[in-house]
């Protein structure tokens, strides 16, 4: 799995003109699943998610978690996080996995990561043409791929 986590003062996903969910102060994250992806994958991620210490403390420092913040998050599924654009200008998705086993895989991520949260996150819909609105915080973005672990 390969997420792009952005800090952010608040976020939204819009749907067909109608808003789907959104968030104050928390974070917005980005998430594109593969083939090879499993169960391991999402324990890895939302341990580290929630305990990631991006959030600054009462010195300014970031020292502070999303837990510790009592922040919110917003998940939206992102296929072309897995673009690879080696080849000419078109970019290919073939690392991208179908919806038979992203859709079930993009659940069960928000499912564990709003237990690991310890309350309800936002989401998108899987396959929609979003909107996705947000004013990022720093701006504090940060890559992880769970084929990069160490």
């Amino acid at each position: 799995m390969r997420i792009v986590i952005q800090r952010v003062a608040h976020a939204s996903v819009t749907i067909n003109n109608t808003c789907k969910s959104a968030i104050g102060k928390g974070l917005l994250i980005l998430v594109g699943i593969e083939e090879a992806d499993g169960k391991e994958d999402i324990e890895w991620l939302c341990k580290k998610i929630v305990n990631l210490r991006i959030f600054d403390d009462e010195k300014g420092v970031m020292n502070k978690s999303v837990s510790d913040i009592d922040g919110n998050i917003l998940v939206i599924s992102q296929f072309t996080l897995h673009a690879s654009t080696k080849k000419g200008n078109r970019p290919s998705y073939i690392k991208a996995a179908g919806h038979e086993i992203s859709v079930p895989l993009y659940e069960e991520f928000c499912k564990e990561l709003a237990i690991a949260l310890g309350k309800e996150i936002g989401t998108g819909e899987f396959g929609a043409d979003m909107k996705v609105e947000l004013l990022n915080d720093g701006p504090v973005t940060i890559c992880m791929d769970t084929k990069n672990k160490e």
